[in-house]
């Protein structure tokens, strides 16, 4: 019997180089296959800079020298076959770094399940076992036109959503609710209320529960804090089934420091700039992504292809573009270095922008893609082959200050402030505006928009 032919073969490697294999999902992380008529796990990994790579795990007792992967190439893809491994092996990978010599134990940056925070082992997941049930509203969302229906989004962190403490059927001592509950329960909320969409703070695995997501460790893993993918599966096929859209917050500015993930993840820092004054986010303490790296591109965008792929999202939220595209940004004087050209404009991050819109746009037609983006960048809702960064729309963040500031003075007051009504009509038009009511005003002592308003609660 012949050998099978291999599982990442010389084109997928020429396209992960080029930053455009665009389901490299399917090819690096922890896939179950058959070779031979023997069934196992085939795990794969991008570290350039490692001398040796092993898999360790649970099934192995954690020994880095019971699995040795092999590097495929110079790009440093390292593979690895194990046989008899199945859903739900614990696994991480033991690199050792050409560079100091040490070994890390890392997660899979392509994996598809987590443990539960604090334990940080990432977890063999058949995302494939899932029925979907939504085939009628996939099909209604190729053929729609966003801009010709009203759109009303309900935004939800599901870690917050009316936690249950006495939960019978996912006991846990945080009040968390599994991904089926807080399927029937939120739909049954936003369909009483007349919202069109669900957006969710992100689901991406992260190991921070006060982060809300936004500091992410796992771009292809849901969060293990509400149950398994599939049951987020399920959350996502119920709301499509009961007429509502599922948009998802999604991160590609930065990553957090934590040892066990991205960070210097084989001994050199591979997926964020190594000069500081490009890759280390002082505001939020996280490291910034290295968008000028083909490889880089290439994980951010089969992130985002992935969770409309294979959890058929109809959107997805981009957090924090205003810091993705200026050099300067939250930056003093001598603490950013222009662009060739003198600028202040990260090209890089603009190009990879456009490049992911451009991307999703022709890949899943009707997928909507949102920009968090605080300044007055000229056309982030404009095509790209009109000059524009691609985006279907952008948050109006200038709008809801100064509807919310209006709204906090007290009525005898706030004839001298009709200015905040009106002042946003002079750039309404200039792009394709969601007006939100973000999370962002509700914390930090900001306090609740019911608090935000004068008088007492009566």
């Amino acid at each position: 019997m012949p050998d099978n032919p291999p599982f990442i073969t010389d084109f997928d490697l020429y396209l992960i180089a080029h930053g455009t294999h665009y389901r490299i999902f399917d090819k690096l992380g922890a896939h179950k296959i058959e070779i031979n008529g023997v069934w196992g796990i085939h795990f794969a990994v991008w570290a350039p800079n490692a001398e040796k790579v092993s898999v360790i795990g649970d099934f192995n007792k954690w020994n880095r020298n019971a699995n040795p992967m092999t590097k495929l190439n110079d790009g440093g893809i390292w593979i690895c076959f194990i046989p008899g491994l199945a859903d739900g092996t614990l696994y991480k990978y033991a690199i050792k770094s050409s560079v100091n010599h040490r070994y890390k134990q890392k997660i899979d940056p392509h994996a598809f399940y987590g443990e539960l925070r604090p334990k940080t082992a990432s977890i063999v997941n058949d995302i494939i076992n899932y029925t979907w049930n939504d085939i009628d509203w996939q099909n209604n969302k190729i053929n729609g036109q966003f801009w010709k229906k009203p759109m009303s989004v309900y935004e939800v962190h599901l870690g917050s959503w009316q936690k249950d403490y006495k939960n019978i059927d996912y006991p846990n001592e945080w009040g968390f609710k599994n991904y089926k509950q807080l399927a029937y329960e939120i739909v049954k909320y936003v369909k009483n209320i007349g919202y069109t969409h669900i957006e969710l703070l992100p689901v991406m695995e992260h190991p921070f529960d006060a982060s809300w997501g936004y500091q992410v460790t796992s771009y292809y893993a849901p969060t293990s804090r509400f149950g398994t993918p599939q049951d987020f599966m399920f959350f996502v096929d119920y709301c499509h089934q009961n007429g509502i859209g599922v948009i998802l917050d999604w991160v590609p500015a930065h990553f957090p420091t934590d040892d066990h993930g991205l960070s210097f993840f084989d001994g050199k820092q591979i997926y964020a700039y190594e000069n500081m004054k490009r890759g280390f986010h002082k505001e939020w303490g996280t490291y910034i992504f290295d968008f000028g790296r083909n490889e880089v591109q290439n994980f951010l965008i089969g992130s985002a292809l992935f969770w409309v792929d294979m959890y058929h999202a109809d959107g997805l939220r981009v957090d924090a573009v205003a810091s993705m595209i200026y050099l300067d940004y939250s930056r003093k004087q001598g603490e950013w270095e222009p662009n060739i050209y003198g600028g202040r404009e990260n090209l890089e991050a603009i190009n990879f922008i456009k490049h992911l819109n451009d991307i999703v746009h022709k890949r899943y037609p009707g997928t909507l893609m949102i920009a968090e983006e605080s300044t007055d960048w000229p056309g982030v809702s404009r095509p790209v082959t009109d000059g524009g960064l691609g985006f279907d729309m952008k948050w109006n963040m200038g709008w809801m200050n100064d509807m919310l500031f209006y709204f906090s003075r007290d009525p005898v007051h706030r004839k001298f402030h009709q200015n905040k009504i009106t002042f946003s009509l002079w750039y309404a038009f200039n792009e394709n505006f969601i007006l939100p009511l973000s999370h962002d005003e509700v914390v930090h002592g900001k306090r609740s928009l019911i608090d935000k308003m004068p008088c007492d609660l009566w």
